[in-house]
């Protein structure tokens, strides 16, 4: 019995060890109509702190989808156990 206890215990522990978590979050909107465009920009670290020389700006969203009016912004993070970090910008404009 306490063998498939260990068992068991061990396997929940992988699996919540492999879990994610994603969350997006708006961040802006204006007053210009919403358009078909939409444009992303991803940073990815490590530890939540390491991040190495990227461009997750709403800048550079707007430009990687040949968006000139910018109608939303959100920001999109995951983690992995806080080990594995991204965050992403989408844009949404004309």
């Amino acid at each position: 019995m306490l063998k498939n206890l260990k068992k068991v215990a061990a396997l929940a522990a992988v699996v919540l060890m492999m879990t994610s978590c994603a969350l997006t979050l708006p961040v802006n909107a204006t007053s210009n109509e919403i358009g078909s465009k939409v444009g992303t920009a991803k940073a990815e670290g490590f530890l939540g702190v390491l991040f190495f020389d990227q461009d997750a700006s709403i800048q550079k969203a707007a430009k990687n989808g040949g968006i000139h009016k910018i109608s939303t912004v959100d920001i999109k993070q995951t983690s992995i156990l806080g080990l594995y970090v991204t965050y992403e910008t989408i844009v949404t404009g004309k």
